[in-house]
């Protein structure tokens, strides 16, 4: 109920056919760019731009457009092209409704989208290749770009090469119907926007080392969607050995879960009946004859997330997790102190309803069930909030997002080195979005605030004071030297703690004012996961 909150986010034939229109012509040549902002990929010359921060290349296409008869298919190759491609702006966006971000006024139709950004530092001209990282945007998986995020100066600080991506959102890229599942053959339909995002990690791997990047050094990064998607690749068969380090962001909500096959075709008939595919015999044909806008139009209220069972992710992640069936790389894990705020604001305060005292328990029974809802009334008086909805706030965070990072902590580290963070500066700026609301409300250090401590949000600079640009410089030596090594070590700074050697314990990120960063081995308390550790798995 609460983590629909975060989605508001081929035959052989027809690819051998797709092969052979990509091969290149035999004899055909292209003149060697006199440039350093020229680049050639396997697909053909690309030219970007140089920056203060060395070089970047936008909208390079990873994949071939998922349009037409390649709608809801895995994605395939893309023809290679003649001449030299301009990558001095970004692709389209995928498929999705306008939102409250800002470039993100008017809804997006357009399904030739499937491009990624490559951001080469100086330090990659030398002649040494650095190691990468793939960042996967947050949204809800039915929103956002790679363009989101700008980590030009992260990249160039850290001595990294960093890629953003596109993949398919929302119906576009989840949707499962029995009728494509016969289809894809190997009960993989429901995971498009996924396989876009293991395509772009195989393009990594053929095509980064021409930009200066390090094929064996991948490290997969996410914040929200994006870290739930990391979650996902950890778990799934098909992206071993597409990248060796992994970071999470506010990822493991719903302990990374996937839905059931079964409840995937359900739901995947029922909205191939809302836009008019009511026969099943014909659904996957009438489905990909329909305008984007029709099937945009018709997707809320939908569950659009990995399905299970299949090749892609044959059982829950947290199945994967617990049997040791994973790709066993070094992870960085963590979450936001104040995560609810984000989400218990927008369901009240920016409604202009702000949650009442009187209102209170019954949107705890609501949220978690009667038996919960009350035990969860006793654990958070509101005699200990501010407000009604901050008191809601607590809840929401603690049950979606801190408990779930804690037991995958724990999962993961029974294995594999885990690094455990917690974001913890309660006075960060709102991100750019809440911002431009012009609202008081004290959001603290809520969900996706730590994004624009280590990149700059939607290209622009966060409005830090001189000791949080402090901390965002050592969030960024933390993220990059476990780019770099696979261990967040930063001289003069405690380390983050190993879940291997210890349990339990986090590295709470804060300004000097607060504290500075600290080992806490109290997260489990401060967020009252003995209630939500029963309740929310």
């Amino acid at each position: 109920m609460l983590t629909t909150r975060l989605r508001r986010a081929c035959t052989a034939l027809l690819a051998g056919a797709l092969v052979a229109l990509a091969a290149p012509q035999a004899g055909a040549t292209t003149p060697v760019p006199d440039t350093d902002t020229a680049v050639r990929t396997q697909q053909g010359w690309v030219r970007g731009e140089a920056t203060a921060a060395g070089r970047q290349f936008l909208g390079i296409p990873y994949a071939a457009p998922p349009v037409g008869a390649l709608r809801w298919r895995a994605p395939m190759p893309v023809a290679p092209w003649s001449g030299v491609r301009d990558a001095t702006d970004f692709g389209h966006r995928c498929v999705q409704s306008a939102g409250w971000d800002p470039g993100y006024e008017q809804p997006t139709h357009t399904e030739d989208c499937l491009n990624l950004n490559v951001y080469s530092p100086a330090a990659a001209r030398s002649g040494r290749k650095l190691p990468v990282m793939v960042w996967l945007h947050g949204g809800g998986l039915t929103g956002g770009a790679g363009a989101d995020v700008v980590p030009d100066d992260f990249a160039a600080k850290g001595s990294v090469v960093a890629v953003t991506l596109n993949y398919r959102l929302g119906a576009m890229g989840f949707l499962a119907t029995p009728g494509l599942d016969e289809e894809a053959g190997d009960r993989t339909s429901g995971n498009f926007g996924m396989q876009d995002q293991q395509a772009a990690l195989r393009w990594v791997r053929a095509n980064i080392a021409r930009f200066g990047g390090d094929p064996d050094q991948v490290t997969i990064a996410g914040e929200s969607a994006g870290g739930r998607s990391v979650c996902t690749h950890l778990a799934s068969p098909t992206a071993r050995g597409l990248f060796h380090r992994a970071i999470i962001q506010s990822g493991a909500y719903s302990d990374c879960g996937a839905r059931t096959r079964r409840a995937a075709d359900a739901d995947g008939t029922s909205f191939a009946a809302s836009v008019g595919c009511k026969d099943p015999a014909t659904a996957t044909a009438c489905l990909r004859r329909k305008p984007a806008k029709d099937i945009l139009a018709a997707q809320a209220g939908h569950d659009w997330g990995p399905v299970t069972g299949g090749s892609f992710l044959p059982e829950q992640p947290a199945a994967a997790f617990a049997s040791g069936r994973y790709a066993k790389v070094p992870v960085i894990n963590g979450a936001n102190r104040d995560e609810g705020t984000l989400f218990a604001f927008g369901s009240y305060d920016a409604q202009g309803t702000p949650l009442t005292a009187e209102q209170y328990p019954q949107a705890l029974r609501t949220a978690y069930g009667p038996e919960t809802g009350e035990k969860a009334l006793a654990r958070y008086p509101l005699a200990d909030y501010p407000t009604p909805t901050l008191a809601y706030a607590a809840t929401v965070g603690d049950q979606l997002m801190a408990c779930p990072a804690l037991r995958l902590d724990d999962r993961l580290g029974a294995r594999t080195p885990v690094y455990a963070y917690e974001f913890a500066d309660r006075t960060s700026p709102p991100f750019e979005s809440l911002r431009n609301l012009g609202t008081d409300f004290p959001f603290g250090a809520t969900h996706v605030n730590e994004v624009q401590y280590l990149f700059r949000h939607f290209g622009h600079d966060a409005p830090l004071n001189a000791e949080q640009r402090v901390l965002a410089r050592q969030m960024t030596a933390y993220w990059t030297a476990f780019i770099r090594t696979g261990t967040p070590h930063v001289a003069g700074q405690p380390d983050l703690p190993d879940q291997r050697t210890a349990p339990g314990r986090a590295l709470s990120l804060r300004t000097a004012s607060a504290g500075g960063n600290a080992v806490t081995a109290t997260l489990h308390t401060d967020h009252l996961c003995d209630l939500w550790d029963g309740a929310g798995q």
